[in-house]
């Protein structure tokens, strides 16, 4: 089954460079961006306040899907590999605003709460 964009879960967002993200807010569609589950137990239709302004729903269309079996495996696969580089990647910009903080001492508003303490002492 195609991706449902009426379910609630349904996102799409695309960027300033073109490209496109349609996923499921759920990560309950393991063939995302190309099929949603065949009986999804968490398909909710979209709902509407009385006081919204109502636009078009305009999601550029669905690449084609690839052939071949092992799509969902794949995706997962890549999915791991985005998951573990993270931890290395927060460590690495930690150690960088570690080593700038002595620079930047003195200034700011933590700067100068920390001279009136020094002073009051």
């Amino acid at each position: 089954m195609p991706m449902r964009q009426d379910c609630k879960q349904f996102e799409s967002r695309t960027y300033a460079n073109g490209e496109t993200v349609r996923k499921c807010n759920l990560d309950l569609a393991p063939e995302a961006p190309w099929n949603c589950p065949e009986n999804c137990p968490s398909f909710e239709p979209r709902m509407a306040d009385v006081n919204w302004k109502h636009g078009t729903l305009v999601t550029p269309p669905t690449p084609e899907e690839p052939e071949g079996e092992g799509i969902a495996e794949l995706l997962d696969a890549a999915e791991d590999i985005v998951n573990a580089a993270g931890p290395a990647i927060l460590a690495e910009v930690r150690a960088e605003q570690a080593a700038a903080r002595p620079e930047q001492q003195g200034r700011g508003i933590g700067g100068f709460m920390n001279r009136l303490r020094r002073r009051k002492s």
